[in-house]
């Protein structure tokens, strides 16, 4: 058997290969490194795209500059284009400071626009050209802005079907097809099934190693959530198996991955909350093929809280104290790094009080559920009791966005310094909580 490869990347991750399949992409990605073209990166979800973005990014010429990645689903369409771009001060209600946008933040470097056919008509068009080199305007600005960026973009669509149903810009998909990877699914690799599950276990239970069993389980396993799916099916059996354990055995692994059908309901929980919050956790990952945004949603959790939980299950398993490092977050990042919170908020709008409700909260402003409807350009008086902190947190805001089901974002417009900083250092330290380091800055 082939040894596998590893390569760490730009964000501190490890590419695991062993397969020839993967080896002749990997070579290929070094050749179209060193070009500055557009790439487009095609596979099923979870194929390992966003790694053979950052392998791009590694032995490209840009490599000591920003590596910028966003999913084009994770943002409302009504805010897609202001981060893409960013805007003005006073471009729109909310818009209280100039934003630079993601172009802007990876200029010189590499920008990697993840679930692209996910992008509406008009921002297709203003991407377009841009790609082309030519300068555009902020949201609401006046000024022209010139960025150097080379431009990556993934699917999971067929884009050719895309632009024949005329849901996709035929002139923007062939100037993102300069080069075209595909990445192959993970049960055509079969190779690098052993190396990455013997790799993901090495991080979760160092001393143990696969039964025979096992690890034929793993290999005749067709991994409809590939690498991600793989990743998860790993980490609950090191998780479930008793401290100190040496071996996996294929019943350590989920029924379906061994070939047996799952019981038509789950069985019942056992033990005390923890275990069946525990239990609940694990099973639902089971069912989203280790999918950890579709199980959060499910859970009814954010991704953040559900990747601390599983954090703590880690930490209970390996007896390990220490905090679980989960990346470093910049500047720009720590002002919009969110922490989910479910509190009763008071508004007080135009002398009218609004009993609401929280749902996270950034140094920027507040989500939240609000059973009256609110108005653009009103000022709204807020007052919460943040948990742990000394004083209720008071500042004035501003509607930023709206939902059709009641979810509106509010916009902080005028707080005192004292409370501006209690709610600045609640945020580190949540953040810090959860495995995030911030990074230094210089004043």
């Amino acid at each position: 058997m082939k040894p596998a490869a590893e390569m760490q990347l730009v964000d501190g991750t490890t590419a695991v290969v062993r397969s020839e399949i993967m080896r002749k992409l990997m070579a290929m990605v070094e050749r179209v490194a060193q070009q500055d073209a557009a790439v487009l990166i095609v596979g099923e979800t979870g194929s390992g795209k966003e790694m053979v973005a950052k392998a791009i990014h590694q032995h490209s010429l840009r490599c000591g500059k920003p590596f910028v990645d966003v999913n084009c689903a994770a943002f409302p369409e009504h805010l897609v284009e202001s981060e893409l771009f960013g805007y003005e001060k006073g471009a729109f209600s909310g818009a209280d400071v100039t934003k630079p946008g993601l172009f802007e933040m990876s200029d010189q470097g590499t920008l990697l626009l993840d679930e692209i056919g996910e992008l509406d008509g008009k921002v297709q068009a203003k991407l377009l050209r841009v790609l082309d080199g030519v300068a555009y305007y902020r949201l609401g600005g006046s000024r022209k802005v010139t960025v150097n960026v080379r431009v990556i973009a993934a699917t999971n669509r067929n884009l050719e079907q895309e632009v024949q149903g005329g849901k996709f810009r035929r002139d923007l998909y062939h100037r993102l097809t300069q080069f075209q990877l595909q990445v192959p699914p993970l049960r055509e690799r079969r190779e690098d099934i052993s190396a990455l599950a013997e790799y993901f276990l090495l991080q979760h239970a160092p001393a143990a190693k696969f039964s025979d069993e096992a690890m034929q389980a793993l290999l005749h396993y067709a991994w409809p959530g590939n690498v991600r799916e793989l990743k998860n099916v790993i980490f609950k059996a090191a998780m479930h198996a008793q401290p100190g354990t040496l071996e996996i055995r294929a019943s350590d692994l989920p029924a379906s991955v061994c070939g047996v059908p799952e019981a038509s309901s789950p069985a019942a929980f056992q033990g005390n909350l923890d275990d069946m919050e525990k239990q609940m956790i694990f099973q639902t990952l089971a069912r989203t093929g280790g999918n950890q945004a579709k199980a959060a949603e499910q859970l009814g959790i954010s991704s953040r809280t559900l990747r601390r939980k599983l954090a703590k299950y880690e930490k209970q398993q390996t007896g390990d104290d220490s905090q679980t490092f989960l990346g470093t977050l910049s500047a720009p990042q720590q002002r919009y790094f969110r922490v989910a919170l479910e509190v009763p908020v008071i508004l007080q709008v135009d002398g009218v009080q609004i009993e609401a409700t929280s749902v996270n909260i950034s140094s920027g402003g507040l989500a939240i559920k609000s059973p009256a409807p609110l108005s653009h350009g009103n000022t709204v008086e807020v007052s919460f009791d943040l948990p742990g902190a000394s004083s209720a947190m008071e500042f004035k805001a501003k509607l930023a966005w709206a939902a059709t089901d009641g979810l509106v974002g509010l916009s902080i417009v005028e707080i005192h310094p004292a409370l501006q900083r209690e709610l600045q250092q609640w945020l580190v330290d949540k953040a810090k909580t959860e495995g995030w380091v911030g990074e230094q800055t210089t004043r």
